[in-house]
């Protein structure tokens, strides 16, 4: 059974980052949607078609038209195929968790319909469709595929939502990537059909280890550098000047949200699995969750160069979610450093307009008073409508991991690069 009619319904489960920009994508192309939501929140938000999220507007929200918006797996009887959208993190052990994904494939299990087909976009292992879902859907009589999420929050040009993003396809067997590059196709423009799963789950990780390796290469490059006194910042705009071989990536304060802290690790996971190694990949994992340590590192340093003691120092953090534009602070370097500072006596506050409330308290308003009551502001991330020009005339220390005041503050004695 292929998705052709426009009258066959397609389940989508899990309405987060991922889930949610999918589902407006399919809309838009007149597929009659089941969404299954199961935080109720979020759930009753979408249903009145107020955006949950902070990167996407109510108006593309408004866009899931006439979809039907449940927290009961029972309405998904009705689709012909269902898309698996959920968090996949690490375990204590920093082993890959797969229960969410394992809980949502048992119900989608107990209600598909007989033909249908079901793909699996959430991050994981190679051979996680075939061993795991494979195992749950066993005797259903349904078509598995696995489809990577290339979602990137925060970052959508022109309202495409990842539309004109390549979408990788790869099935159980022929007929399931046939059927999966088929509806696929009619939200994106491009459709990529690999030759396995594992093909294609191992795409991603792949896509996203690149980046995860390159981002602790050039932090492990910062900190060397710095205790050279060169400035990381002009050596990258220095070697971008390179017109080929050179890739630039900037360096920051650690990385956070769903993907590139814990991609490494199902990949490492799964290499030792296979009885092989990724220690590179595994080093880089290290490296990157050192980073927040190197910033309470230079925000001791700057506090010292007042003769400040940390304990008791008034520590504002300026961006808490893990990059510009989103409000996600899932891995969020923010979190990290704070608990460091704190057990060293810090007070910590953060201004961050779109987390309005977190594990640190409620965000607090970026104006002059509250500058004043500040020792020390760590610039963490350059949110969007935050005016950061406003550190320039205020007499705090400013410690800065995104080099966004290094043009204006830079040489200033109070300024810290981190």
């Amino acid at each position: 059974m292929a998705i052709e009619s426009d009258s066959e319904k397609v389940g989508i489960v899990g309405l987060g980052s991922v889930g949610l920009p999918l589902a407006i994508l399919f809309a838009r192309a007149g597929v009659p949607l089941v969404l299954l939501e199961k935080d109720s929140g979020r759930r009753s938000s979408i249903e009145r078609r107020v955006s949950p999220l902070a990167h996407l507007g109510d108006e593309q929200v408004r866009e899931l038209g006439d979809a039907v918006v449940c927290g009961e797996a029972s309405a998904l009887a009705a689709c012909t195929a269902v898309i698996i959208c959920v968090p996949t993190p690490l375990d204590d052990q920093r082993r890959p968790d797969l229960r969410v994904v394992e809980a949502a494939a048992r119900e989608v299990a107990e209600h598909v319909p007989l033909g249908s087909l079901v793909v699996l976009e959430s991050t994981t292992w190679p051979g996680t469709t075939r061993e795991v879902l494979g195992g749950i859907f066993e005797g259903k009589g349904v078509e598995l595929a696995y489809s990577p999420e290339r979602v990137d929050p925060g970052r959508d040009v022109g309202g495409r939502l990842g539309g004109d993003v390549p979408k990788l396809v790869g099935g159980l067997t022929a007929l399931g990537t046939e059927r999966a590059t088929g509806l696929y196709a009619r939200a994106f423009e491009t459709v990529v059909p690999v030759s396995s799963t594992e093909v294609a789950e191992a795409a991603k990780l792949v896509e996203n280890v690149h980046r995860a390796v390159n981002i602790a290469l050039v932090g492990e490059l910062k900190v060397a550098f710095d205790a050279m006194g060169i400035d990381i910042w002009e050596v990258l705009d220095a070697a971008s000047t390179k017109p080929f071989g050179f890739t630039r990536f900037d360096p920051g304060p650690g990385m956070g949200g769903h993907c590139l802290p814990i991609d490494p690790f199902y990949l490492a996971w799964a290499a030792k699995r296979a009885g092989a190694g990724a220690r590179f990949v595994e080093l880089s994992g290290e490296i990157n969750r050192a980073m927040p340590s190197f910033v309470a590192s230079k925000v001791r340093l700057a506090l010292g160069s007042r003769g400040i003691e940390v304990g008791g120092a008034r520590v504002l953090l300026i961006g808490v979610a893990y990059k510009a534009g989103v409000d996600i602070v899932e891995e969020s370097p923010a979190f990290p450093l704070a608990s460091e500072l704190r057990q060293d006596g810090a007070r910590i506050t953060y201004h961050d307009p779109l987390v309005p409330m977190c594990e640190l308290g409620e965000s607090r308003p970026f104006d002059m008073e509250q500058l004043d009551e500040a020792d020390v502001a760590v610039v963490l991330v350059a949110q969007p409508g935050v005016d950061l020009s406003l550190l320039e005339g205020a007499g705090l220390l400013v410690v800065d991991t995104r080099a966004a005041l290094r043009g204006a503050l830079g040489g200033d004695p109070r300024y810290f690069p981190a």
